[in-house]
């Protein structure tokens, strides 16, 4: 039985949720858990091999990231289960699914690796922010609101990597040796 044939295949289930809904849904939700697991290893990567003089605490946040991945893995696997889906789990299948590009195995500094996450955790985001819309027109408002669980953390995760970030960028955009900030400009209209 190929995957395709596995990924439309439900078991039989009492849920209210139409069959053709749910087949979409758990071809989304077989997608986000090959990222997430995909993501999860890449955060374990760097968790194993950052260096630098932000080591130690890097260290720590790579290995606190990797375990919420681990809960979000978890939670989406038994979301496709309870659906009537077949949860696709295994490493190869996270391989060959993901959407996320494939981690740099070369890179030791702490900067590196927090550049890398970051850009992984972008995508992630986006995807899961998509997830969203295309759950609650399905009317799996269910899974629309897993999504947003995770969407939350993944923000905040984000917000942390790139704040290790943002004054070097900040100070290569102004050029300037002080702490500026530069700031978006936001609509008039908008507080």
């Amino acid at each position: 039985m190929t995957d395709n044939t596995i990924s439309s295949r439900l078991y039989p289930t009492r849920i209210d949720i139409p069959a053709e809904a749910r087949v979409q849904i758990v071809v989304l939700l077989n997608q986000t858990l090959a990222a997430t697991s995909d993501l999860k290893t890449q955060a374990k990567q760097a968790h194993w091999n950052v260096k630098g003089t932000d080591f130690y605490q890097l260290h720590l946040l790579f290995d606190e990231i990797a375990g919420e991945l681990e809960e979000f893995i978890d939670l989406v696997a038994e979301r496709v289960t309870a659906l009537g889906g077949y949860a696709f789990g295994t490493v190869r299948a996270a391989a060959s699914n993901s959407i996320l590009p494939e981690y740099p195995l070369d890179i030791l500094d702490g900067k590196d690796h927090v550049t890398a996450l970051a850009d992984r955790f972008a995508s992630y985001a986006k995807h899961l922010r998509e997830a969203i819309d295309k759950t609650d027109e399905l009317g799996d408002l269910d899974t629309a609101d897993l999504y947003t669980e995770i969407s939350r953390t993944i923000d905040k995760r984000l917000w942390f990597l790139e704040a290790h970030l943002q004054v070097a960028e900040i100070k290569a955009e102004n050029g300037k040796a002080a702490a500026t900030t530069k700031t978006q400009k936001i609509p008039a209209g908008v507080k």
